[in-house]
């Protein structure tokens, strides 16, 4: 049963469950509700490089830390598109388009944008943008020029928000994500686990998440990337562990979104991989780069299909299913 009522109490009994039986019960679920021999494969380019004006503690991209991400503006269309056909071409069927913005401004740089949307959609892929905060009307234009996904992530929780990042407030992210909702756009929103939050402050994301209008199409869970020259640079390492029962408790939780194993693979082996995917995990990011941080590449992740079995999810494949049952 897909819930969006919730309780932390529910979220806490899930979450603090015996490891064992928590990923049996979410393999469980991502059995009933998902075809587990499938997973999406999405690339992720950074568009426009560095520069942000934004203090978000773990961000190589902000202006304010010297992290050695220089600043680049934005990409030409048809470097874009060479590189997306590269992705398609390797089994990539999501491509995510990432700008280092504070938030979208109505000029030519969104003009190009739109149309580099256009390009990628004709090729047949699941088009995304992160681009920062937008409006409705930001949000119609991008779903009118084909963009499919926008992601724009929580981070963390509401209560630890503000140790992380100053520069924007949680309650705009949540605009964000009702403005692209109501453009008809599929929300891809997560957070990342790793910022020296608690395990309560993992659970009262998730709970956030879970009892959103709708369910995000994918959700994202990030283990921490620890860039020199960020404030969080220092941090322990993400135990494989804590990523496993985060993603067994958002498969259970909303258990048709795609949930995505994201940042922080390169630290993880074959192994630690699969047990992810056990536990609910049905996406990734491909391509050896994650906009600035390393990602294993597209090779790396063929051959571990291969070894467990498993395949590229097909682009619009919820649509076909729906064009099937209502032709």
């Amino acid at each position: 049963m897909v819930r969006n009522n919730w309780t932390i109490g529910e979220i806490q009994e899930i979450y603090h469950s015996p490891l064992l039986e928590l990923v049996y019960r979410a393999a469980t679920v991502h059995r009933e509700f998902q075809d587990t021999g499938e997973v999406q494969v999405c690339t992720l380019l950074s568009i426009k490089t560095g520069g942000c004006p934004e203090d978000c503690a773990y961000c190589p991209q902000a202006a304010r830390y010297d992290t050695g991400v220089g600043v680049q503006s934005l990409m030409k269309k048809e470097d874009v598109l060479a590189y997306a056909e590269k992705a398609r071409r390797a089994g990539s069927t999501r491509f995510c388009m990432g700008a280092a913005w504070r938030e979208v401004r109505d000029n030519k740089d969104f003009d190009r944008v739109l149309d580099m949307v256009k390009g990628v959609n004709e090729m047949g892929m699941e088009v995304c943008c992160t681009l920062g905060m937008l409006t409705e009307e930001q949000a119609r234009r991008l779903a009118d020029a084909g963009l499919y996904a926008y992601n724009h992530n929580l981070d963390t929780s509401p209560e630890y928000y503000n140790e992380i990042i100053s520069t924007r407030t949680y309650g705009d992210r949540l605009k964000t994500l009702d403005n692209v909702r109501r453009a008809g756009v599929t929300v891809c929103c997560g957070g990342i686990i790793g910022l020296g939050e608690t395990h309560e402050d993992r659970i009262g994301m998730l709970h956030t998440l879970a009892n959103l209008p709708e369910h995000p199409d994918s959700v994202p869970i990030n283990a921490l990337v620890r860039v020199k020259g960020t404030p969080l640079e220092d941090n322990p390492k993400v135990d494989h562990w804590d990523m496993v029962r985060m993603i067994a408790t958002a498969r259970i939780l909303m258990p048709k979104t795609m949930v995505r194993l994201s940042a922080g693979r390169t630290e993880m082996s074959q192994a630690e991989q699969a047990f992810c995917f056990l536990a609910g995990a049905n996406s990734i990011f491909a391509g050896e780069k994650l906009l600035t941080t390393p990602n294993p590449s597209f090779e790396e992740d063929m051959q571990m299909f291969d070894l467990l079995g498993l395949k590229p999810r097909e682009a619009f494949k919820d649509e076909k299913e729906l064009t099937v049952l209502n032709p």
